[in-house]
Order: C-alpha cells, then structure tokens, then sequence
C-alpha cells in the first residue's frame, strides 16, 4: 500500500467480476461469525487436539474471529486456549530506535515526515528471539500432548517457526480502503506499539514497515500453500470464511477472464466534479481529486458466483496468481508485483491546478528509500474544459536556478511564484498523451480530466515545489518538498526537448477495415507503451504473454471477449478500466455503442525486461 490519507469511505457498486465457478466451492463459503465459528468448531470437534494459528493483515480482526471461535468450541465442549502473538514483539521503545533509520525525523528535508525507509527485516526482525521460540515449543509440545484446542493468533502467527507447528492455518485479509479507515478511525496500533499514533504518522509506519512485513508473509502463504482457511475481515461483525480451495477456484476463474477491480474515491484540495457526475458518486463528497481505479496496492476486487459476492485485495490475487495475470517474464523482472498503475485525477470545474511538482529516478528512489525502481508518469486527457492545459518541463529562455530559488522562498516565507514565467506548458484536448520521464517538472492544469498512468514505485514520492500556498482540506497548508526536488530536477527537460520526445504525434502500428492501433506515447524512459485502439465495430489483439490494460476513453461500451472460449468475456463501460491477464491469449473487442470508440491500451514495451531501471 501507498500513502492513501484521505479514501472517502464509499465502496463502489458496480465494479463487480461475474464469475462461472462450480457450485460446491460457492457452498463451502460461510458468513456470519457465529457461523463460520460453528463451522470451523464441527470441523475441529474430530481431533483429539489441535494448534490453530490464525494470521492477517494489518488491522485485521483478531480478536472478533477468535472470541466467536472460542465460544463455539466452548459450547461444543472443547477445551480451548488462546495466545495472541502480540507477546512476541520487542518493546516499543526498542522497535523506535530500531526502526529510526526506516523512518527518520529530518524537518528540512521532510517538513511533514512523509518519506523513509522500506523495511525488509520481516516480522521476526521485530520480534524476541527467545519468544518465538518458547511459543514455538509450546505449540510443538500441545500438538503432541495437548488436550482441545491452541490458538495462536495475530499479526506474524504464521511465520515459518511457527505455522511448523500449527494444524489448521487461517489467515484474515482486509482490503486498503478497509486498513486505512481502521487506522484513521483510531482502531489500530502499529506494530509492537503500545498507544496509537497520530494518523499520519501512523501511516507512514505502516507503508515502510508494517504493511511490508505483512503482504510478504500473505505472499509467502499464498505462493506455498501454506493456508487452509481464508477470511474477509472487512466487516468484524460479518466475517467470510472460506477454505483455501474455494479461494483457488475463484482466483482460477478470475485469471480466466478480463477483470476490473473496485475503486477508491478521494477527495482534495484542488478535486473537480467530472467523476462525481459519470459514476454517480455520493452527493457528501466535497469532489473527487483522485480515483485510484487500478492502483495495484490500494484496490480490491469483487467477484460474484451463483448469488455470493466476495471481495478481497487485488493484490492478494496478485500473489497468488502472478504468472497467469502478469507473464512469467514480468513476474521475474518486478520481483512479483505488478509493474504499472492507473488513476485518474480530476480538476474539471475545479478551484485551480495540481501543485508543480517532480518525481524521483531510478537510483534516487533505491537509494533514497529502498523502492523498485523510478518513479515515472503519464497523462493521456480524457476530457477539458476552457482554457485547459498540461505543465511539462520548462520554457527554453527560463531561469530555472532562480525558480527553484523562488520555490524555496515560497516554502520559507510563503511568498507567491509566477510559476507561468518559468513552466511550459502544452494546451489540453481530449486524446493528448504526454509522458513524465521521473526528474520532469509537470502539473495538470485546471479543468481537465486525465488518465495517469505511472510505473511501480509503490509509494507516492511527490516532490510539490510549489503549490499556490494553498491550505489542504483539514486546514494545514501544504507542504513543499524543494529539498528532494532540487535533488532530482532534470533542468535540461525544456520545451524543445518535450516537443521532441515526449508529447509527440501518434504513430500507425497496425490498421484494417474501420479500425486502426497507434501508438500514442512510447519512449526510451519509460517501460511501458500506450496506444489507442480506435474502431467502428470490432478489433482483434493478442496478449501473447504481456498483460493489457484497457481504458474505455471514448465510447458507451465495448465487450471485450476471447477469440478461443467466448464464455470469458466483461462488458466495458465508459472510464472503466479492464486488465486482461496475460495468459488470456486472443481476444476481441466489440463496439456496442453508437458511433466509433477509442479504447486507450497500456502494456509493457518489447524488450522491457532490459530496462534499467
């Protein structure tokens, strides 16, 4: 997960995947707590003794699961005990000296401490080693001499020390959204802590240590086969139990077809109303400055089969199903995560622009914060309003030591920027692409709204140099982050070059009878290729192993259907955003609308698995 501090609390209806699966996995799904619990109960009621370790991810409701568990083995007769692993963890005041490096408290460089370190040390790097241990002989000598039940449950229940021992292993997801609102609704510690931290201090611990540690475990348990039993821990009143098998078919099922996942709703200082009126958003929104549609980290998936929904992270399906969805060639240059991500931002009707900003390179970013790789981004403008435009690089004749002087000024004195005298910019019409190489100074101006699509780097390392000296929607003003953005500044990005290289024409790479394919940006910088799918009535593509993501940016709707089994097929409405996994192979797309559409296309460039980086 990315810094996601202000998700409007709406869950999306109609981001749902239909799904064709057998009807004994859709029967083997439980809901309810007291049912689940009776459940897993008549399941354990057959063994003589039992050590169940029930993992999550952060926030998850262990507590909820284990008392329902509890009273359902109790009322059965069986004798139970509970340990929670929160008795493995240093002490907190040890954990913050230990994790200082991952999360440095350095106000110049940082003014609001958003930035650190990705920590890789796992949970046992948190935890006591003599604790772990005496648990994992605890569990060793139950599961050989014990009477009923153990459970060993919360965050690192199922390291390896542990699930060694464990009979029955379970493990209770939540999604983004979910974790976000349970940290800033003050339901959550971090990691080893014994009092909440503010929330967004709270949430700068989670992204570089506490969510890192928890989805490698869950990718850890998905890849092996280590779980038995998969939870939906969204709601701790109704939880969703279902076992690993069901959790397979449906994973099979999804990776069999075209998918879209549920968005995420945020609102912000400079937010429009374009995505409010299409998708029909809840009228207690003040706007809707992002909407992370494909935001590997953030979203969810829904899937419906014979009557039940089920919805979990998109990337928990990501782990689990990496190859079929990504390529295998993928899966190995980015390490198993999904490589590109899709939002939109809308400044429609807006109050003013997105700050000036940057974003960091390859080495900046591995150096700097132990990321992947560079922070690059695009911009393909779906729709504008007057006088729209794009902000990309500088005007030739400007003094770009003196802006960032400027800059500097305005961050210190809160001094005003003629920023128009420094940045060029390219006027904005529907279907304009422009690429943002990371180190690119850039803005979307006002009323407009564009698809941004950017590479892997996971978290949101948005340098603003200047943001109008606005104050954010709790009242604060806006941080400036001059430091890191002097830093990586390419000053040599100035008009003529961005002419040249990254909001240049579209090329024809392919065309027939009422339908053409071109590309629309493509450049050295950038690993991944965006085109346009543009057609009357139908067009024919082919992942052959590389996934494609589809954008329905002109158009009603569109079918988009495979050439080999027609039965695997989602129907696509207008700023919809599909993903074909890469093992899906031949396919179709089909115009069930009035008049040609352009479908905007992004898939990973030929021979990106040499990229630098």
């Amino acid at each position: 997960m990315s810094f996601m501090f202000n998700p409007f609390p709406y869950h999306d209806p109609n981001a749902v995947n239909a799904l064709t699966v057998d009807e004994r996995h859709t029967s083997a799904i439980t809901a309810g707590n007291v049912a689940a619990a009776k459940a897993m109960a008549a399941r354990l009621s057959g063994m003589k003794r039992a050590v169940v370790g029930i993992d999550g991810a952060i926030s998850a409701p262990f507590k909820e699961w284990v008392t329902a568990l509890e009273q359902a083995l109790s009322t059965a007769g069986i004798p139970v005990t509970s340990v929670s692993a929160e008795c493995l963890y240093k002490d907190a005041d040890a954990l913050e000296e230990q994790l200082s490096e991952f999360l440095p408290e350095d106000l110049e460089k940082d003014p609001v401490l958003l930035f650190g370190k990705l920590y890789g040390g796992g949970y046992e790097g948190l935890m006591r080693g003599d604790a772990i241990d005496g648990l994992a002989g605890r569990m060793q000598s139950f599961g050989k001499n014990g009477n009923g039940v153990l459970i060993v449950y919360g965050n690192g229940a199922l390291i390896p020390a542990l699930r060694a021992h464990a009979d029955i292993k379970m493990f209770i997801d939540v999604t983004p959204l979910t974790i976000t609102l349970n940290v800033r609704g003050g339901r959550v510690r971090n990691l080893g802590d014994r009092t909440a931290r503010p929330f967004k201090r709270a949430m700068r611990r989670c992204y570089y240590v506490d969510f890192e540690v928890s989805n490698s475990l869950r990718g850890e348990l998905m890849r092996g086969g280590h779980i038995d039993y998969y939870m939906n821990g969204d709601d701790p009143a109704n939880l969703q139990l279902m076992p690993i098998e069901t959790v397979n078919a449906l994973f099979d099922a999804l990776v069999g077809q075209p998918l879209r996942c549920k968005p995420v709703y945020l609102e912000g200082v400079w937010g429009g109303h374009y995505i409010t009126k299409i998708r029909k958003l809840p009228d207690t929104m003040k706007n809707c400055a992002w909407v992370f549609d494909m935001i590997p980290m953030e979203v969810s998936v829904v899937t419906e089969q014979n009557g039940v929904r089920t919805e979990f992270p998109y990337y928990t399906f990501v782990q689990a199903r990496g190859e079929a969805l990504m390529g295998t060639e993928c899966v190995k240059k980015f390490g198993g995560y999904f490589p590109i991500r899709f939002n939109y931002d809308d400044t429609w009707h807006s109050s003013g622009n997105m700050s000036i900003q940057v974003h960091p390179g390859g080495d900046y970013a591995v150096t700097n914060y132990n990321e992947l790789g560079r922070q690059d981004e695009s911009y393909y403008v779906v729709e504008t309003g007057q006088g729209a435009k794009t902000y990309l690089g500088f005007k030739e004749d400007a003094d770009v030591e003196q802006f960032i002087a400027d800059a500097r000024r305005s961050e210190r004195y809160r001094e005003s920027v003629d920023y128009e005298r420094y940045l060029n910019s390219v006027p904005s019409k529907p279907g304009t692409q422009v690429m943002i190489p990371g180190g690119t100074i850039h803005s979307s101006g006002r009323n407009q709204v564009v698809l941004e699509i950017g590479s892997l780097t996971i978290g949101s390392y948005t340098y603003k140099m200047y943001d109008y000296l606005r104050a954010d929607l709790d009242g604060t003003l806006r941080p400036i982050h001059t430091y890191h953005g002097d830093k990586v500044l390419r000053r040599e990005r100035r008009a003529g070059w961005v002419r040249d290289n990254i909001a240049h024409e579209p090329r024809s790479v392919r065309k027939g009878d009422g339908w053409e394919e071109l590309i629309v940006g493509e450049h050295d910088l950038l690993y991944f290729s965006l085109r346009n799918l543009r057609f009357e009535r139908r067009i024919e593509d082919d992942t052959r192993d590389r996934f494609h993501v589809l954008t329905l940016v002109d158009g009603e709707r569109v079918v988009i259907r495979s050439l080999t089994d027609p039965t695997r097929f989602f129907v696509q409405r207008y700023l919809d955003i599909v993903v074909v996994p890469a093992s899906f192979g031949r396919y179709e797309i089909i115009n069930e609308s009035d008049g040609p559409v352009v479908v905007h296309k992004t898939l990973l460039k030929q021979g990106y698995e040499h990229d630098a980086g």
